[in-house]
């Protein structure tokens, strides 16, 4: 089953905190229910609390696999090679070693009903391969949810993802 034409894409957007990652959650849990055989890929990201705190966040792909995508509290010496977006590190190896198959041609099933890219944001753009395989996805013929977070501040996206 279809849940949209080929190509379809449904972006949500807004700035940090607005609930984008959770909007795309409750769609999806929806979704599946009205739809149990519905056949789901991608992945999202959450926030990851330590004492009540933001602490990071994590990658969790559609089938449960988890990583770390960035940590404020990661202080190893690799880590300090990291790039860094606020008091954040990006673990850029961890969050390509689970989205990256994801995203990626010979792991996009085309009986996929829909594919879910939470979020394409800065730290994700870290990497540079993100780009062209989200690119990759959209112009296949599965329907993508996906969101792109807005600045909290005016500035732009880096990467280019706006100039295409």
């Amino acid at each position: 089953m279809r849940m949209a034409g080929p190509g379809k894409c449904i972006l949500v957007t807004g700035p940090p905190g607005v609930g984008k990652t959770t909007l795309i959650i409750r769609v999806l849990e929806t979704l599946k229910i009205s739809n149990p055989n519905l056949k789901v890929q991608g992945f999202y990201t959450s926030e990851v609390r330590e004492a009540g705190e933001r602490a990071g966040f994590e990658v969790v792909t559609l089938d449960g696999r988890k990583g770390r995508l960035a940590s404020s509290s990661i202080s190893c010496s690799e880590s300090l090679k990291w790039p860094s977006v606020g008091k954040y590190r990006v673990d850029i190896a961890s969050f390509e070693a689970l989205a990256l198959p994801e995203l990626q041609g010979n792991q996009v099933k085309e009986d996929t009903d829909l594919f879910i890219i939470d979020e394409v944001g800065k730290m994700e753009l870290f990497s540079s391969s993100v780009f062209p395989a989200v690119l990759r996805v959209l112009e296949s013929n599965i329907p993508v949810l996906a969101s792109i977070p807005i600045p909290k501040f005016g500035r732009d996206i880096p990467g280019g993802f706006g100039s295409t």
